[in-house]
């Protein structure tokens, strides 16, 4: 359910702003984007896994307030990143 540490490496190179860049917000929400992904695919198969659930709703929320600090930041920034990441926002 969590993603591998070869695809988090990945994510981080896809969408870092410059070397080294773990931390920008681009990256925490292409990361977060990603477990929401495994999350979403698993509850296709487990459908009752309610405690797995509430982690899912955790990540959307925390995606959200990184995604509106973007917003706030620089609209343009906010538009590729989702425009990329294939959100619906």
């Amino acid at each position: 359910m969590s993603i591998s540490a070869e695809r988090k490496q990945e994510v981080i190179k896809e969408f870092a702003t410059k070397d080294g860049d773990t931390g920008s917000p681009e990256v925490q929400v292409a990361i977060l984007t990603e477990r929401i992904n495994n999350l979403t695919a698993h509850f296709k198969t487990h459908a009752k896994d309610n405690h797995s659930r509430r982690g899912l709703i955790k990540l959307v929320n925390q995606r959200r307030r990184l995604l509106d600090y973007v917003k706030v930041q620089e609209h343009e920034r906010y538009a590729e990143l989702i425009k990329r990441l294939g959100i619906r926002r």
